[in-house]
């Protein structure tokens, strides 16, 4: 039996300046460097959190997105700092990321993570590098290189769909979720000391 396509993943989604400045880096990093392959859509930005699997069944979707609900964690400043890229195959993407992870992103990581486990939504197993794809096929690796500090104040993250169906491909916000509280549990209450009498 075929399962249907359904690519689900947990994500940063960025606000306009956001995506601005992403932009306006990478397209000063391609002139520069003369990688070929192409831009990514600002459209797409993203900074993925946690990947469900590309045949995310309608239960697991469900059950995702009501654990996404209890997830309980602090709003975040992350700073993109630095571009490079992953050499993966003969397709080289670049991307834009922190100098260091900011706790508060690798909690949020940690807690959808935490949720969907037990929600038994069983997320694919991929180590957790934070980062936002500029650009895609570039026939030669990007060595660490600095850039202009884009500030970013985490207040919300989302779980997104990749709608494979349509050219050219896009992302669908199935649901959005402030960052509220720090998701730390509340202190016991303090035990009654017993004296001896």
């Amino acid at each position: 039996m075929m399962l249907k396509l359904n690519r689900l993943f947990f994500a940063l989604w960025p606000g306009e300046a956001q995506r601005r400045a992403c932009d306006e880096a990478a397209r000063e990093l391609r002139l520069k460097m003369q990688p070929g392959g192409y831009l990514s859509s600002p459209e797409r930005y993203h900074i993925t959190l946690l990947f469900l699997g590309d045949t995310v069944s309608p239960e697991s979707e469900q059950a995702a997105l009501r654990a996404a609900a209890r997830v309980k964690s602090a709003p975040f400043a992350l700073n993109l700092e630095l571009a490079s890229s992953f050499r993966a195959n003969k397709k080289i993407p670049w991307w834009l990321g922190p100098r260091e992870t900011p706790p508060g992103l690798t909690q949020l990581h940690e807690r959808i993570n935490e949720a969907m486990l037990s929600a038994r939504v069983l997320p694919e197993r991929m180590k957790f590098v934070p980062h936002l794809t500029i650009l895609r096929d570039a026939h030669l690796p990007l060595p660490v290189t600095p850039i202009r500090p884009i500030a970013w104040n985490v207040d919300e993250f989302v779980l997104l769909r990749s709608r494979l169906d349509q050219k050219p491909m896009s992302y669908e916000v199935l649901g959005r979720w402030k960052l509220d509280g720090d998701g730390e549990p509340p202190a016991p209450p303090p035990q009654k000391q017993l004296g001896l009498f």
